[in-house]
């Protein structure tokens, strides 16, 4: 069970603070069950009431720090994907992506650049699934990594680019 004030990933939401834990004063909700109440990180004025035992969504802990740089350490050793047909790559990347693992979300980033750059090669663009994948997986992890690395979000790829290749 997390504790107040506890930052952990929610779902799809992504990073959320646990604000409040008990029984919710809302309106149609008497199961007796405790809700964590959870504030979105990168989106405020948002909340969220979630049961505690909620196995519909993913919950867990954020990252801990030394868990960020062991990841940024060894991303040059994270797999791509290797799925030919569209349809499924597709549904290789949403289940990526749904996971919450961070480690997946940067396989699915690493296969979508090098995707790309072999069709800006051949001379096409990247697909219009490739690019909102590509963005979808980089809010996850980013938003993860940034809040980890107190850093804005806006400058974790620099960050994750500079320990890489220097």
């Amino acid at each position: 069970m997390f504790e107040i004030g506890d930052l952990i990933i929610y779902g799809n939401t992504g990073v959320c603070r646990v604000v409040h834990i008990g029984k919710p004063e809302l309106a149609g909700v008497h199961d007796g069950r405790d809700y964590y109440t959870l504030s979105p990180y990168y989106a405020e004025k948002s909340v969220i009431f979630t049961p505690c035992d909620n196995d519909r969504v993913i919950m867990r802990p954020v990252i801990s720090r030394d868990e960020a740089d062991e990841l940024i350490r060894e991303i040059t050793s994270v797999e791509l994907l290797t799925i030919s047909d569209e349809k499924k790559r597709e549904e290789c990347y949403k289940e990526a992506i749904r996971s919450c693992i961070p480690q997946k979300c940067v396989s699915v980033i690493k296969t979508i650049y090098v995707r790309k750059q072999q069709r800006i090669a051949e001379g096409k663009k990247a697909t219009a699934s490739d690019e909102k994948y590509f963005q979808m997986a980089e809010e996850k992890l980013y938003g993860e990594l940034a809040v980890v690395l107190e850093l804005e979000m806006n400058k974790v790829r620099d960050y994750i680019l500079g320990c890489v290749e220097g």
